[in-house]
C-alpha cells in the first residue's frame, strides 16, 4: 500500500473512532441514531429542547384505569337521571332502512334462562342482534355463552354485574336499587367487562345498565371505562312483561336507526312469539336489521 493510501486509512480509523465515542455505541441512544441516516453529521443537528419534545408528543393520555377513574369522580352528584340523555347512544347513524335489534338477559333469580326459539329464529332467519349479557347470566349459561359469543350474527354486550341501574347516588328504578358510589358503578361495570373480554377475545364495546337508567356522571364513567352506554328508542316488551301482541305492535316502531329493547331470559313470555311474528314483516318494508 503506498504512503499516501496508509495515511488515508488512518485517518478513516481515527474518524470511525471518534464517532463511535461521541454516540455512546451499544446504548439505545445510538441504535436510535443509526436507524435515522442523514447526511448531515450528528453533531451538526441542532438539540431539541424540553420544550419541543413536550410540544411534539402532546400531553400525557388521560388514565383511565378503574382506579383512576374511581378517584377523578368520586363525590361527584349527579343532576340527571333518565333512559335518554347526552352520552347515551338510543338510536344510530344509518345507511338506508336499518335498524338494530337488541336483547338483554338479565340474570339472577328468574333471569337465568333463554328464550331458545328466539335465539334459534334470529339464527335461521340470518337476522344480527346485540345480547346484552348479565355476568350471573353468563356464569349460569357458560355453554349457551360460549355459543353466542362464536356467531357472528350476535355482539355481545355488557349488562353489567348485578343488573343494577347507574348511579352514584343509589338512585333506584322501577325498584330496583341502584349502584351508590363511583366505586360501585365501576365495580358494576368492570367485573363483566373482564368476563366478557375473556368470553369474546375482546374488550365490549357497548354497557347498557340494569333498567337502562343512568345518571350523568355514571355515562362519563362508562365511557372512560371504554364502553359506550346504550338505550333504546323502542320498548318492545316492557322488561319482558308484555303480550306477543304487544311486542308486535310495539315493533311496529320501526324507523331507519331505531334501536329496540327486549329481553331474551323469558321462554315463557311473548318476547319470543311476538318477535317472530314481528321481524319478517319489518324486513318485508325494506329494512335491513344490523349490529349497533
Amino acid at each position: 500500500m503506498t504512503e499516501s493510501g496508509m495515511s488515508r486509512r488512518r485517518l478513516f480509523g481515527t474518524a470511525l473512532a471518534a464517532g463511535f465515542a461521541a454516540t455512546g455505541c451499544g446504548t439505545a441512544q445510538s441504535s436510535t441514531a443509526a436507524a435515522q441516516p442523514s447526511s448531515t453529521s450528528r453533531a451538526a443537528r441542532p438539540v431539541a429542547s424540553d420544550s419541543a419534545v413536550v410540544a411534539k408528543t402532546g400531553p400525557a393520555p388521560q388514565d383511565n384505569s378503574p382506579a383512576a377513574v374511581v378517584a377523578r369522580h368520586a363525590g361527584e352528584q349527579p343532576r340527571q337521571w333518565d333512559v335518554a340523555m347526552p352520552g347515551i347512544t338510543s338510536t344510530f347513524a344509518f345507511t338506508g332502512k336499518q335498524m338494530a335489534l337488541t336483547f338483554d338477559a338479565c340474570g339472577g333469580p328468574g333471569g337465568n334462562d333463554m328464550d331458545e326459539s328466539l335465539v334459534n329464529f334470529l339464527i335461521a332467519q340470518q337476522i344480527p342482534a346485540t345480547l346484552f349479557l348479565n355476568k350471573r347470566w353468563i356464569d349460569a349459561n357458560q355453554e349457551r355463552a360460549a355459543r353466542l359469543a362464536l356467531n357472528p350474527l350476535f355482539e355481545l354486550g355488557n349488562h353489567g354485574v348485578a343488573h343494577r341501574p347507574l348511579s352514584v347516588n343509589g338512585r333506584a328504578a322501577y325498584g330496583i336499587k341502584g349502584t351508590a358510589s363511583a366505586q360501585e358503578v365501576v365495580d358494576e361495570v368492570w367485573a363483566n367487562h373482564e368476563r366478557l373480554s375473556g368470553l369474546v377475545g375482546r374488550p365490549p364495546r357497548f354497557f347498557r345498565a340494569g333498567t337502562a337508567h343512568y345518571d350523568e356522571v355514571a355515562v362519563d364513567i362508562v365511557n372512560e371505562l371504554g364502553e359506550i352506554p346504550v338505550g333504546y328508542s323502542i320498548n318492545a316488551d316492557y322488561g319482558a312483561t308484555a303480550s306477543a301482541a304487544k311486542v308486535q305492535a310495539a315493533m311496529n316502531a320501526a324507523a331507519p336507526g331505531a334501536i329496540s329493547l327486549a329481553h331474551m331470559h323469558r321462554p315463557q313470555g311473548g318476547t319470543g312469539a311476538g318477535m317472530i311474528a314481528a321481524l319478517p314483516t319489518i324486513r318485508a318494508m325494506g329494512f335491513t336489521f344490523v349490529h349497533l
